[in-house]
């Protein structure tokens, strides 16, 4: 869902794993309800006292959205994205 004011388009957090390559690193993708979009986060655990919060659903800049080009994962991001809409105002805490 574009928002005309901004342009921003709304994405949901479909996905949250830790880095295989990295320690102390989270990668958290977020995808459109259509799982056609995703955008992607990374995020350094520097402590257990960071106190940074992961919310259901952030608003991106249409440029930095990636195309899905795999339909199993597209399904699953759509399917992962419209949960998280039903379930979560895009500001809780997750």
């Amino acid at each position: 869902m574009a928002d005309t004011a901004t342009d921003e388009v709304r994405v949901w957090l479909v996905e949250r794993t830790y880095s295989d390559d990295e320690q102390n690193l989270i990668i958290l993708t977020y995808a459109t309800t259509d799982g056609e979009r995703y955008f992607r986060k990374e995020r350094a655990l520097t402590s257990f006292t960071d106190a940074r919060e992961t919310t259901a659903a952030v608003e991106v800049e249409p440029t930095n959205l990636g195309d899905v080009d795999d339909p199993d994962q597209r399904a699953n991001y759509a399917a992962e994205a419209k949960r998280m809409a039903e379930v979560h105002d895009p500001d809780d805490v997750i």
